[in-house]
């Protein structure tokens, strides 16, 4: 199941970002699910996040979004889990 993860970091938290970003990479690498990811950005400035997971169900989405480095540094002001359907690529 493809789950698109939008997160949207709270105003003026791009240092909690800069600062987590090593580990939230990492985690990104080291669990395996993850089918493509990359910030959103205003201008040049990162401002949250796009993540497509691809897991067996929500609540493995679900926790997966709670034990990233990022949620748990608090760097988010929203985040949707949503099931994606790949059409083209």
């Amino acid at each position: 199941m493809l789950i698109a993860l939008i997160a949207r970091d709270k105003p003026g938290a791009l240092q909690t970002r800069l600062d987590n970003r090593a580990a939230h990479l990492a985690y990104l690498e080291e669990t395996g699910v993850v089918a493509q990811a990359g910030p959103l950005l205003d201008g040049e400035a990162m401002i949250g996040s796009l993540i497509v997971l691809d897991v067996e169900d929500m609540t493995q989405a679900q926790e997966w979004a709670r034990n990233d480095p990022y949620a748990r540094a608090g760097l988010f002001d929203s985040v949707e889990l949503i099931q994606w359907k790949r059409v083209i690529g």
